[in-house]
């Protein structure tokens, strides 16, 4: 359900909250809150909550510091681990200066503009999240240890499988809050795990990604686990990928759809050092179904982007590179913004690469374009990139490449 601000206010007070949490990130993805009281809330609605960004990274120092958050009603949800007498909420939240000029390192306020520019255009797009995690257990200390919670494969169940009921009571979570999960099972790590979600728009579905994780981490912690989302938690197992699935519409034939792809594939190397965001994500990729090269193919998950089996509006790609460690309103935004381009450039697919790229020659290999192979490579892609120029803007590039 999406709230006003009018129904915002009635809502606290039928339903006893005492806390208000507004809701952002940093440019990383890393979600921060401020928290208000009730009687806070008209003048967070007229005004914004005023907080010190100095000590968040890429968000200013202490010479120009004061930033305003402004919750977005719709975005209302409770937060179910809270005590129900005195209840928490969230609201995701825009940045502005005081003088209410936006953020430049707002990345939600750069999604809502990829997706009013898709919208001049003519067009709109829609999300599912596919991401996986491993769940280890605490020490005595209540600190991560490296040992998985179990040692069960791919779709495994109980009694093999100790986190079985974990994973449920994640679902069961998110489900209060509104947030739709569409399947989930043992992946094929030890102690790994995959969640997937139902598709919305834009927006919504990258607020899903941030709210995903943090819900994930509060239940695993209050079973005595850790969620790892990083890319490469264990050397010699698979690692954790975010597998994007993106729809196209109007759906309006094949045309449009191909450029589509055509558009992300022209650009995914300068995209991938806001898909893959540190040096172990690069350990990622080319193994365990994690793609190494620019290709495309029907229903093989040995391709950067793959098109899964469906027909008139369920037709949509999946891009298997990105990793969790991305902050989804940047993914999200650079995906509209390549397949915009592909779309108004008319630019041509390539032909389908139905093969098994894992089991290739290097001849065969040799055909096809890699990704980045580390961050700096990737870092160095973008900065030559007129498209990461003209999307993204010249502070986050920094603050993501001079690290």
């Amino acid at each position: 359900m999406k709230y006003s601000k009018d129904e915002v206010i009635q809502y606290t007070m039928e339903e006893d909250v005492k806390f208000i949490r507004l809701a952002f990130c940093d440019v990383f993805g890393k979600q921060k809150n401020v928290s208000i009281m009730p009687d806070e809330l008209p003048r967070a609605f007229e005004s914004g909550i005023a907080f010190d960004a100095s000590a968040i990274a890429g968000f200013g120092d202490e010479a120009r510091s004061d930033l305003l958050l402004h919750p977005d009603p719709e975005t209302l949800m409770p937060l179910p681990w809270r005590p129900e007498h005195g209840r928490v909420v969230q609201m995701f939240s825009r940045i502005t200066w005081p003088d209410g000029s936006p953020f430049a390192c707002d990345t939600r306020s750069l999604l809502e503009n990829a997706i009013a520019d898709a919208k001049k255009a003519g067009y709109s797009f829609t999300f599912g999240s596919e991401q996986e995690f491993y769940l280890f257990r605490l020490g005595e200390d209540g600190s991560p240890t490296a040992v998985p919670c179990d040692e069960a494969g791919y779709m495994d169940i109980a009694p093999e499988y100790h986190g079985e009921n974990v994973r449920r009571e994640i679902c069961l979570t998110l489900e209060q809050m509104g947030i739709r999960p569409e399947s989930s099972h043992h992946e094929e790590g030890p102690g790994q795990n995959e969640i997937d979600f139902r598709y919305s728009d834009a927006l919504t579905a990258a607020d899903h990604v941030m709210m995903f994780q943090r819900v994930v981490k509060t239940v695993a912690y209050r079973n005595g686990l850790f969620a790892d989302f990083s890319p490469k938690p264990v050397e010699n197992a698979p690692g954790n990928g975010f597998h994007i699935n993106m729809s196209l519409e109007p759906f309006s034939g094949e045309e449009p759809f191909s450029r589509m792809i055509a558009g992300i594939l022209e650009n995914i190397g300068a995209m991938t050092a806001f898909l893959n965001t540190t040096e172990a994500s690069y350990q990622r990729l080319g193994k365990n179904k994690a793609p190494r090269y620019v290709s495309w193919s029907a229903e093989n998950r040995s391709q950067l982007i793959r098109i899964p089996a469906a027909d008139g509006r369920s037709r949509r790609l999946e891009l298997r590179s990105p990793d969790p460690c991305a902050n989804p309103y940047l993914a999200f935004a650079l995906m509209i913004y390549a397949g915009l381009c592909g779309i108004e450039n008319k630019s041509e697919l390539p032909p389908a690469a139905d093969i098994n790229l894992y089991k290739a020659d290097r001849e065969t290999l040799s055909r096809f374009e890699k990704l980045p192979q580390t961050f700096r490579e990737a870092c160095a892609a973008a900065a030559a990139s007129a498209f990461i120029r003209a999307h993204i803007p010249a502070d986050i590039m920094s603050i993501y490449c001079d690290r």
